[in-house]
């Protein structure tokens, strides 16, 4: 089984998959429960969503489920939330707090390390190369990180999610210009609400690659999945008419930034 995909390209901007990927070897699916089974933590769509939204857009893909290991998170285990509710590295529970695993049959130390290796260690060694590919291109490259998420998930967060999420670990991981430019889009995104760092501030994958300073900036966009989905419930339904309305915005989100990445790159 491929761990991930990747499409070249030579824009600036790389989009990031780490969670649309449903597949979970059959040894690890053996030992999840029923409610684990349904993959409800799955970003779904979300590589549909974006296809060819932007030319020449260099694309990584994880095509392994957030259960068999989390590509978004510190491979020391570190939390990204310290504090607030939040699956791990391995996740023991689904965002609704629910355990996911059979009795007993939870991943031990053993498991967790051989996961970081042959499929944690591999996505990101394929997301390093095309960072520094593009980079030797431009001179700059921005990892732009693909996320959704249930719009409302009270083990997570209160209330009701805003529809677009930017991260940028307040600031930290990417140019103030690249971080304008996609409030700005989503700002005007009529029908739409946005935040900038609010409940998601950007994960490890934004947090360990975007250091400006070095030429790579990283920002994250999480998506309420009501903006796309035909419901937050299995079976999880693309909804084509929502979709499109949304990939309008999102479109002019990735070539706001391409333009500015660009002009830095002069």
């Amino acid at each position: 089984m491929a761990v991930f995909e990747v499409a070249r390209g030579s824009s600036p901007v790389i989009l990031g998959f780490p969670h649309t990927g449903t597949d979970v070897p059959a040894t690890i699916w053996d030992r999840l429960n029923d409610n684990g089974k349904i993959l409800a933590d799955t970003d779904w769509h979300i590589h549909r969503l974006y296809d060819g939204l932007l030319d020449d857009a260099t694309t990584v893909r994880a095509t392994f489920h957030r259960y068999v290991v989390d590509a978004n998170r510190d491979p020391a285990g570190v939390s990204l939330y310290p504090g607030q509710n939040t699956t791990g590295l391995v996740p023991e529970t689904d965002f609704d707090g629910k355990p996911i695993w059979k009795d007993g049959a939870a991943p031990t130390q053993a498991d967790i390390d051989a996961r970081l290796r042959d499929f944690h260690a591999p996505y990101h060694a394929a997301l390093a190369a095309e960072i520094e590919r593009v980079k030797a291109i431009h001179g700059i490259a921005v990892l732009y990180d693909c996320h959704s998420i249930r719009a409302r998930i009270p083990f997570l967060f209160e209330g009701k999610l805003p529809d677009f999420n930017i991260g940028t670990d307040n600031g930290v991981t990417c140019a103030s210009a690249i971080e304008q430019a996609a409030v700005t889009a989503t700002a005007a995104a009529e029908g739409y609400t946005s935040i900038l760092n609010g409940r998601f501030k950007g994960g490890w994958t934004t947090r360990h690659y975007g250091k400006p300073e070095t030429g790579v900036h990283a920002i994250q966009m999480e998506l309420a999945q009501s903006t796309h989905l035909a419901t937050e419930a299995p079976p999880f339904a693309y909804d084509p008419a929502k979709a499109d309305r949304l990939r309008i915005h999102l479109k002019d989100v990735l070539v706001r930034i391409e333009q500015i990445a660009l002009g830095l790159a002069q």
